[in-house]
């Protein structure tokens, strides 16, 4: 299991738009991917449990990632949550 700690630098946060791309590329890795934001955590394959987590820029989340392709699924989708003008 890969742990990832980091600050959101999309330019609008998980709006509905960003989640829903987000949540279709955590959708092609094999591993179970997992978003955590103030003490809850939420598969990061549903788009609307993480709309729920109402994650805006500059949040502090946490991402974990599990599997066989864990470690593409956390570069991919940290690379996705820190780029700023997606």
């Amino acid at each position: 299991m890969l742990i990832k700690r980091m600050t959101v630098q999309l330019s609008r946060g998980l709006q509905a738009r960003h989640t829903a791309l987000f949540a279709r590329e955590a959708c092609s890795f094999q591993s179970d991917i997992f978003i955590a934001k103030d003490g809850k955590c939420v598969s990061g394959k549903s788009i609307m449990k993480i709309m729920a987590l109402a994650v805006k820029k500059g949040d502090e989340i946490t991402l974990l990632t599990n599997g066989v392709d864990e470690h593409a699924a956390a570069r991919t989708l940290e690379e996705f949550l820190l780029t700023k003008h997606r």
